[in-house]
């Protein structure tokens, strides 16, 4: 069952689940944060790897060239054309064992060919968010930082699961900062 704005409250209060939280949605000037209906608005950090060809080198998830990616920190992100960049959310997760999240991207930047991809945060997996953007247009496009880039819907079990991310140390657990593929 997807749970709402009052259960994520009481859960990012009483458990620690999001941090720092934001128990109302922010909307005034910035693209909207903090609690929705039945969801969570994260915002992304000022912190990106942008993707960049300069190298020529391969894209190939099991041996991945950090060469790929330059660093740039910065309230305003410019993501090349037809390309993306990486980033991370301002806040850090704490998944219980028996809740799976699903991120979905902001329509506000998906109407401008804008698309945040990030995969489903298992039962206890913790850190903060890796997020990919893709801009999908022939133009350079703008992510603000410190602002929202994804909504999280949470849905809880009956029951916890059996073998959880962290029972089997998944590889992205207590990520910090920008996380590139690993094997």
């Amino acid at each position: 069952m997807i749970k709402s704005d009052r259960w994520i409250r009481q859960m990012a209060i009483e458990h620690d689940m999001i941090k720092p939280f934001e128990e109302r949605q922010v909307r005034t000037g910035v693209i909207s944060y903090g609690v929705s209906s039945y969801g969570y608005d994260l915002r992304i950090a000022d912190e990106f790897k942008i993707f960049t060809n300069i190298n020529n080198t391969l894209v190939d998830p099991k041996r991945f060239d950090t060469r790929s990616f330059v660093d740039y920190q910065g309230e305003v992100c410019i993501v090349p054309p037809n390309s993306f960049a990486l980033g991370r959310s301002m806040e850090y997760f704490k998944i219980p064992r028996n809740v799976l999240t699903i991120c979905v991207g902001k329509s506000t930047y998906a109407r401008c060919g804008i698309i945040t991809n990030v995969t489903p945060f298992e039962p206890e997996w913790e850190g903060y968010v890796t997020l990919e953007i893709s801009n999908t247009t022939p133009l350079p496009a703008k992510i603000y930082a410190n602002e929202g880039i994804a909504q999280v819907l949470f849905f809880e079990s009956d029951e916890a699961c059996e073998t959880s991310y962290a029972d089997r140390q998944g590889k992205y657990q207590g990520q910090q900062g920008i996380v590139l593929p690993t094997i």
